[in-house]
């Protein structure tokens, strides 16, 4: 099934012309539970991934012998969709709670040192055949594939995650690995992605409001506070057991940046101020490359909610991946216009 992302609420161009001159194109990847295959574009599904090519892994120290086997994550989920489909308002059976208990415990892998390679995550590959906005590979690659370490204790911090982009020619691949390697057990489920098709679409979209021109940020500022005092007026006269208004559209939420996994256009900066993504080899702005989201669309206005989907809860329907990022966050990756095969950068907003 396709999805659509409805019309804005309003012409945001026609409000102020000059957006014109900004817009930009994002595709929305749609992700929903499937069986893709390794030649498809999927999240959490089969890699294309070469025989005789080593498997992306972590060898940077950290703990990594305790925690959650994949199996149990998957499982864990399965049960409570099927309760959730059965009843959403039902309690669950004596033997579900059972089950859950034994699936959430966490295990330890003995004899495995803090800079043992394990295997990373393969969370996602990408065709370029199936994604308009994906950018092009170094050397004509036309396969994204990403890989992330299981465990969210790298950096300066202690406490970061640990991610792997890997391009190919996926022409060249002839003899494709089987059996991958996987962790024996992982520190955070929010790194373990649920097999997803993908359904790309191809919408406008424009910068971040604080990376425009300022006077016309400024305007667009300008405009929604004054709707917002507007509401604030209208519900203080209102009768106080009437529903209230709904909030008017915002640039920011509702007209510039779509949530959810996407390729291309513009990176949200709403968590942190925006900040330059330079090329740590050659110093050229780097560009959006994708967006891993921790959710679909939000539970406020959901005008970016596909029409497909309108009507269903935002949880767990717009979380369908289950990936969670940072504190329910996004993942913006970023990538070298001048050579793709430079070294990628990334932020969490």
């Amino acid at each position: 099934m396709t999805r659509t992302t409805p019309p804005r609420p309003l012409d945001v161009e026609a409000l102020f012309p000059e957006l014109a001159a900004h817009r930009g194109t994002t595709t929305r990847l749609h992700p929903r539970p499937g069986s893709p295959d390794v030649a498809s574009s999927s999240v959490g599904g089969p890699l294309l991934w070469p025989a005789h090519e080593p498997w992306p892994v972590c060898t940077e120290p950290h703990r990594r012998g305790r925690g959650r086997r994949i199996d149990d994550i998957h499982r864990e989920r399965h049960v409570l969709s099927t309760a959730t489909e059965r009843d959403p308002h039902a309690p669950l059976t004596d033997d579900e709670r059972r089950l859950l208990d034994e699936l959430g415990k966490e295990h330890r892998v003995t004899g495995i040192a803090d800079t043992d390679p394990i295997p990373m995550i393969g969370v996602a590959q990408l065709y370029r055949r199936d994604v308009p906005d994906l950018r092009d590979g170094p050397d004509g690659s036309d396969l994204l594939q990403v890989f992330w370490c299981p465990f969210d204790r790298h950096g300066r911090t202690g406490y970061g995650m640990s991610l792997d982009l890997r391009w190919h020619r996926s022409w060249e691949i002839t003899e494709a690995l089987t059996t991958p390697p996987v962790p024996q057990v992982v520190g955070y489920e929010g790194y373990v992605a649920e097999p997803c098709v993908l359904h790309p679409e191809q919408v406008t979209t424009y910068p971040f409001a604080g990376l425009l021109p300022e006077e016309l940020c400024a305007r667009i500022d300008a405009r929604e506070e004054a709707l917002e005092e507007a509401a604030e007026e209208a519900d203080a006269q209102d009768d106080p057991e009437e529903e209230a208004a709904p909030e008017p559209p915002a640039y920011q939420y509702d007209l510039s940046i779509p949530p959810g996994w996407r390729a291309g256009g513009f990176a949200s900066w709403h968590l942190t101020d925006p900040a330059r993504m330079d090329c740590l080899t050659c110093s050229t702005p780097m560009h959006l490359l994708l967006t891993i989201d921790s959710s679909e669309w939000d539970g406020g206005s959901g005008s970016w909610t596909p029409v497909e989907d309108r009507g269903r809860p935002p949880y767990p329907a717009a979380t369908p991946t289950k990936v969670v990022v940072g504190r329910a966050g996004e993942l913006n990756v970023f990538a070298c216009p001048a050579d793709p095969g430079h070294p990628h950068r990334h932020s969490i907003q």
